[in-house]
């Protein structure tokens, strides 16, 4: 059982308002009809517990969450590759959450990387696809 609350009736959004793709995301998450909680980084810490949660839900490992170019990642470990475990990764997340690589929406018990805005609007067209649309009543 995860620490995550899942909901299939809404979608949580987890992005850092300190760049432009969370903050292109959450205007689309808004602009939608579906019900959506919006975790900003920026405001809100996340627990290591959360983001290994995350990545275990993206099928990915903890690093791939982190874009290792962002200035402050460069600034604390450089530009040579890093190694580091599991944990280590965890506390890069919760010392720089700007440096999230993507935001992250979870419905129900499905976890989606948003590389870019139009994957949220995906997200939200294939989620909705199969209910009938009144476009032309006649």
């Amino acid at each position: 059982m995860g620490v995550i609350s899942k909901d299939s009736e809404q979608i949580k959004l987890f992005f850092h308002s300190g760049n432009s793709l969370g903050k292109q995301t959450l205007a689309y998450a808004e602009s939608s009809k579906k019900s959506f909680l919006g975790i900003d980084l920026a405001e809100q810490s996340v627990t290591g517990t959360q983001w290994a949660e995350i990545a275990s839900g993206l099928d990915i490992p903890l690093s791939e969450l982190i874009d290792t170019s962002h200035p402050d990642f460069v600034a604390a470990y450089g530009t040579e590759q890093v190694q580091l475990d599991g944990h280590d990764w965890m506390k890069v997340l919760e010392q720089y959450p700007v440096a999230l690589a993507f935001p992250i929406a979870v419905m129900g018990n499905e976890f989606h990387a948003i590389q870019s805005p139009s994957d949220f609007t995906r997200l939200i067209e294939n989620d909705s696809a199969g209910i009938q649309k009144p476009y032309h009543k006649n």
